[in-house]
């Protein structure tokens, strides 16, 4: 059974405002060591549960922010930036199922530390008509390679949202959501136990199914006018009202390549404090 971890850190342990995840803080190299101990927490369940090859997507900011040196060395870690697939490089390596670790809720929603691609130019995004956070643009991309969402971490509107997305996913809360920047936090010890157990727990649904391909319309708010206008510059992408744009794509892999490059140009447009 070959596992992929997508491991994002706004949703890891302990986890509430932005000095905790941006490199080169002091917080984050705090947090790089509790990020890092739920990552071990997740490889020990899924070992125990019958895993025999983990992968470690590192799917936060830079991509470079686990410590190898403290990995549980019977899991393989894919660190660095520009992967296709970004957050979920190796989906389509066939892996059995997928965790995404860390997650957390989308742009426009309660949640800690809660965005989607960009941390706060994007107000909203949809897939499909349907609001989307970043798990719920990932599930869609793991469903046509047939990967099942094995486990969902991160605060308990992660969790809620996740429910809804993929819901035969094992859920875990490892803290309670106050507002963007404020939570309710479990220690490590008692969120390594919930991690493990629930990554044990989720290995019987580990079985891969024959993927579909099909297509998906992905629309994003943002909360400037120019930077509609700069996306809007992309082939297919349309700007469809005065913050919006919207495009439509062949597959779900098309459709977050050009989410990718959409966000991109746009954050590439911010421009100093008036964003």
């Amino acid at each position: 059974m070959r596992i992929l971890i997508s491991a994002d850190m706004e949703g890891a342990t302990g986890v509430t405002w932005t000095d905790d995840v941006v490199p080169g803080t002091e917080q984050w190299q705090r947090f790089r060591r509790l990020f890092t101990g739920d990552v071990n927490a997740v490889v020990r369940g899924l070992h125990a549960g019958g895993a025999s090859d983990v992968l470690v997507n590192e799917a936060h900011s830079s991509q470079r922010n686990l410590l190898l040196e403290d990995l549980d060395d019977r899991a393989r870690l894919l660190t660095g930036r520009h992967k296709p697939l970004s957050m979920m490089q190796g989906i389509d390596s066939g892996v059995d199922g997928v965790v995404f670790l860390g997650y957390h809720a989308g742009a426009g929603a309660d949640g800690v530390l809660s965005h989607t691609y960009l941390e706060n130019q994007i107000t909203g995004v949809w897939l499909d008509g349907v609001p989307a956070s970043e798990g719920r643009l990932n599930a869609a991309l793991a469903a046509e390679h047939g990967v099942p969402v094995l486990l969902v971490s991160g605060d308990d509107r992660t969790c809620e949202d996740a429910a809804d997305y993929a819901p035969g996913a094992r859920l875990v809360a490892v803290k309670e959501c106050v507002s963007r920047y404020a939570a309710i936090c479990l220690p490590p010890s008692r969120t390594a136990e919930m991690l493990s157990a629930a990554a044990r727990a989720s290995m019987d649904r580990a079985v891969r199914a024959p993927g579909a391909a099909a297509a998906h319309r992905i629309e994003v708010e943002f909360d400037a006018s120019h930077l509609a206008q700069a996306a809007a510059v992309v082939p297919t992408v349309e700007q469809t009202g005065v913050r919006r744009v919207g495009f439509d794509a062949a597959t779900m892999t098309e459709a977050m390549k050009a989410f990718k490059v959409v966000t991109a140009i746009a954050a590439g447009a911010v421009q100093g404090k008036y964003g």
